[in-house]
């Protein structure tokens, strides 16, 4: 009986298994993260999470896109590419909007790490994406290898971005929560003063 998965795809199932697995994980992830920020004293502006936050969804949702459709029984490779240049070409989309976004938020001033992984390799990512679905069909191997490293790359981008966020986040919701302090402690010790002073009248 014929097999309706091309042979190249059966052999890297497991690995987008285990990839499709992960993106999911660190999605589910990502919720708990907004929510625990949501508590911060500086809260993020929805055009800090629209430069920032949400794009870290969608690789991690590409990552798991790609893994899926590579699982899929496809008919034949040319429809696999062609899945995965509209990826590719709808990830490059996406990558221009998010510098566009980045360049019109204030709340935060960008540096050159911030340019390369927020911007630069996912831009980066979804050209090789999409160059290698263009060539599935003539150079399997060697276009399957560049669609793994892919999809590799945009889950390490994806985890480097998360923690950066977080970490920054944390950082801010402390400096933040430190003049706080200081203000209700300089509060509290006006009004005992004053407290004493009355007492003091009184006797």
């Amino acid at each position: 009986m014929h097999d309706a998965v091309p042979s190249p795809l059966l052999a890297w199932q497991n690995f987008y298994v285990i990839v499709g697995s992960a993106s999911a994980a660190l999605i589910g992830l990502q919720f708990v993260v907004i929510a625990l920020v949501a508590g911060q004293i500086r809260r993020p502006t929805w055009t800090e999470i629209d430069a920032f936050a949400t794009p870290t969804i969608r690789h991690l949702g590409a990552c798991l896109l790609v893994s899926s459709m590579l699982c899929a029984p496809w008919p034949s490779l040319a429809v696999t590419g062609i899945a995965l240049a509209v990826c590719g070409a709808t990830g490059l989309a996406y990558g221009v909007v998010i510098i566009r976004r980045a360049r019109h938020q204030t709340g935060y001033q960008m540096v050159f790490e911030d340019w390369l992984w927020h911007m630069a390799l996912p831009l980066l990512a979804y050209a090789s994406l999409g160059a290698s679905a263009l060539a599935l069909a003539r150079e399997t191997n060697v276009s399957l290898f560049v669609v793994a490293g892919t999809t590799l790359l945009l889950l390490f981008i994806s985890i480097h971005n998360a923690w950066d966020t977080v970490t920054y986040m944390v950082i801010q919701g402390r400096e933040a929560a430190t003049p706080a302090r200081t203000e209700e402690a300089s509060s509290a010790t006006v009004q005992e003063a004053s407290a004493r002073h009355s007492d003091q009248q009184k006797v």
